[in-house]
């Protein structure tokens, strides 16, 4: 590919857009190639997956403003539905992903960290929603994510200002989890996702399926995670797990059975 950089590393994947020279903006070759990436990730060998930008300037600066200049009604939204429904796959894949933001991370490449489970930064990261200075709206899954994840307040001051917040103020309101220096970001991001990758990948798909599914309609949202709490105890790893801690050992590893 040449946007995507895709490399796995034992049950951990890291996906690195790499087009550096637009400080990683996201125009349609990277949108399809990204899409391309997605398509091709399996549980079986991927349990936890690393979201990044190359370089140190940005995780993505946006969408490729150049491209959209001059759509039209019809081209814009099926831009956004095409952005929407390619972020939408990240959300629901069923293994868990980390998005370790180094650098610029406005408009669309802010939509594409709340595409992710988890977000940590660099100190020198940058959140926004902008678009609003651009004449329209946030287009993949801003105005949706964003509100849920800070709340309605926040979000909306965010979304209608387009203001700027850096990596500290965007930990204080929950944009992110952990803030660290630029040099250890990729690797605490990788740390995290060894962690999460040696947990039952059986448990950790059930609970982030109960958890998307729950935020969709709270009124279900025990009624689904009950279910997928109990499809667990039908599995050999839950069996071999709750032994281990009863006998007080350690379990050499998960089946994914």
């Amino acid at each position: 590919m040449k946007y995507i950089r895709y490399e796995k590393f034992n049950m951990v994947a890291k996906i690195t857009i790499d087009r550096q020279d637009a400080l990683n903006a996201l125009n349609k070759e990277v949108m399809e190639e990204l899409e391309e990436t997605l398509n091709n990730i399996f549980s079986d060998d991927v349990r936890c997956i690393v979201v990044t930008g190359a370089g140190t300037k940005a995780f993505v600066a946006g969408a490729d403003i150049g491209s959209m200049q001059h759509m039209t009604k019809e081209e814009a939204t099926k831009w956004s539905q095409f952005g929407n429904a390619v972020f939408l796959k990240l959300e629901q894949l069923c293994v868990p992903s980390i998005a370790a933001v180094n650098g610029y991370a406005l408009g669309g490449g802010c939509e594409l960290a709340l595409a992710c489970d988890i977000r940590i930064a660099s100190e020198n990261a940058v959140f926004s929603q902008p678009e609003v200075a651009l004449g329209i709206t946030a287009g993949f899954g801003g105005t949706q994510r964003l509100p849920k994840l800070v709340g309605c307040g926040v979000a909306k001051e965010l979304l209608y200002s387009g203001a700027r917040i850096d990596a500290k103020e965007a930990h204080r309101i929950g944009l992110v989890n952990h803030v660290y220096s630029g040099d250890v970001l990729i690797g605490k991001a990788m740390e995290l996702a060894k962690k999460i990758a040696g947990n039952s990948p059986i448990g950790v798909r059930s609970t982030k399926a109960a958890i998307n599914m729950g935020t969709l309609s709270n009124e279900n949202g025990f009624e689904i995670e009950s279910t997928l709490f109990g499809n667990c105890f039908q599995t050999e790893d839950q069996v071999n797990a709750m032994t281990a801690f009863l006998e007080k050992k350690k379990l050499d590893s998960f089946k994914n059975k």
